[in-house]
């Protein structure tokens, strides 16, 4: 499959040199500390823009429930992901407790070449290795009104334990303290208002 996608890349590329197209895709790279919204985000830019492609991330970690490969993320062996790391693989990746989570560069390659807007949803230390290789990605970061309303929602969804609560706050004051890093900033204080200036601000661009 990668050797098929690879052929389709450059024969797109000398087709679209012989036309004289320049037009590439655009790369929209979001993040967001952890209940932040930026799923429930996503998921609505997703459902306004029906022809932008959603980057679907790599992982080593076991599926959870109801967790689908190929929907949610692609399930591979820890082995074939190092290996994709020694072989470039990967326009970024990282290791989060034991596990290896990475993007694509030859399906981020061969979207753009053929004109096509992608959506990224990654963290910080993935957004900057991103921007060295796609130093035009058009970056947003969404912002909680506050640690205090990011606490009471990370309670509210009463999904993680006290600690792990504590440890999701310690990294969302890190990775707010790195919001200006971002090219955008959209903080969601009432969803409606976040959803309708996140579609604005796309629609800006892709216009």
């Amino acid at each position: 499959m990668n050797r098929m996608i690879g052929r389709e890349l450059k024969t797109a590329r000398k087709e679209m040199a012989t036309r004289g197209v320049k037009k590439t895709g655009l790369l929209f790279i979001i993040s967001a500390p952890s209940g932040a919204g930026k799923s429930t985000l996503c998921g609505a830019v997703r459902e306004r823009f029906a022809d932008l492609v959603y980057s679907i991330s790599y992982t080593t970690r076991p599926p959870r429930g109801g967790e689908q490969n190929g929907v949610d993320y692609h399930f591979i062996a820890k082995d074939e992901f190092e290996k994709g790391i020694a072989s470039g693989r990967w326009a970024e990746w990282a290791e989060v407790h034991d596990h290896y989570y990475g993007t694509s560069a030859e399906f981020l390659d061969w979207e753009l070449s053929v004109g096509r807007d992608i959506l990224l949803d990654i963290d910080i230390q993935g957004t900057r290795q991103i921007l060295q290789r796609y130093p035009d990605g058009v970056t947003i970061f969404i912002l909680p009104p506050s640690l205090e309303v990011l606490k009471s929602r990370l309670h509210f969804r009463d999904t993680d334990s006290p600690e792990v609560i504590a440890v999701r706050l310690k990294n969302a004051r890190e990775e707010i303290a790195q919001k200006d890093f971002y090219r955008h900033i959209i903080t969601n204080d009432r969803l409606a208002v976040a959803v309708a200036e996140l579609i604005t601000l796309i629609e800006k661009y892709r216009s």
